[in-house]
């Protein structure tokens, strides 16, 4: 299976006829054709079901359409790097991150890195921890925020010097919006919604203190923008990090849990990872910028044990 035959596979997917891909790739109709028929025999499986107007994909094609943007995007990535790799420090960074206000602390770093080296540009793709660490293990992104990761054995990481408060967002009219914290049992015959990945036995499942069987759950969420219209709409309670949505001037609002609940940070990346001049010059930029962090908090620590 050629890399040229994925792209131009990949091309028909998204033009939905052999004229327009043809037309895009600048190659004959029949010669198209000829490759998506030579590939459809490789593989010993239908790839498209040809109509009047368009090709739409069968179950097969859509699972190579998924693994061959993954491929084509991977060989694009390592290209990259490789031109870059004696030039000055330039090029891509790639971040898998959920959604936390921690990224302020990687976009300040970012920000003073670009001030040195302008050619370095940064991306983020958002998803849970599932989608996180999918990408990072098939090295589509350099690095990975995760939260409270139970198994760091596959990674090298670096702790991120802040958590994240959890707490409830809901509507102000809400019965429980009138308080200024939220304890468990307020939750128990509450309508919740909550992220895709709530697990028995999380730190956020201990502190409800019942099972997920025994709570009122009437929707899961993945980004929390969709999440909050449910709340909204008045479909239930979220029980979210804090900072993630702008509640001033909104319908919204958060109230924290009592006994107070919060997740930590991690940067990760894979072990033996060989980093391009620019990602390795961000890492460095997190690890200078912690570390000055901690010394600041430690100081403070000192100064507030002299007072009390």
């Amino acid at each position: 299976m050629e890399l040229r035959v994925l792209q131009y596979f990949l091309a028909v997917s998204r033009e939905q006829s052999i004229s327009g891909a043809a037309e895009s790739l600048h190659l004959s109709q029949p010669t198209l054709s000829r490759q998506l028929k030579d590939l459809e025999d490789e593989l010993g499986k239908q790839l498209f079901l040809r109509g009047n107007r368009k090709i739409t994909l069968t179950q097969e094609g859509m699972i190579l359409r998924r693994r061959a943007e993954e491929i084509v995007n991977l060989v694009q990535k390592t290209e990259k790097e490789i031109a870059l790799n004696d030039a000055a420090a330039a090029g891509d960074i790639h971040i898998g991150a959920g959604e936390t206000d921690a990224i302020r602390l990687l976009a300040k770093a970012a920000g003073r890195l670009r001030k040195e080296h302008p050619g370095i540009r940064i991306h983020i793709s958002s998803g849970d921890a599932a989608d996180v660490t999918d990408q990072l293990d098939k090295g589509l992104v350099d690095f990975g925020i995760l939260f409270d990761p139970k198994d760091l054995s596959k990674y090298d990481y670096l702790r991120v010097p802040q958590k994240d408060a959890w707490g409830v967002l809901m509507r102000r009219d809400a019965p429980l919006a009138e308080k200024e914290a939220i304890r468990p049992e307020d939750l128990w015959e509450k309508p919740l919604i909550l992220s895709r990945q709530h697990r028995e036995g999380s730190a956020l499942a201990v502190w409800l203190g019942r099972a997920q069987a025994d709570l009122n759950i009437v929707a899961t969420y993945s980004l929390l923008y969709n999440g909050a219209i449910l709340v909204d709409e008045g479909l239930g309670y979220a029980l979210t990090l804090d900072k993630i949505i702008n509640t001033n001037a909104s319908s919204l609002c958060f109230r924290p849990l009592t006994p107070k609940l919060s997740a930590g940070l991690c940067v990760v990346w894979k072990k033996y990872q060989v980093f391009t001049k620019a990602a390795e010059l961000f890492l460095n930029t997190l690890k200078d910028d912690w570390k000055q962090c901690q010394s600041k908090n430690a100081g403070f620590q000192k100064i507030k044990e002299r007072t009390e």
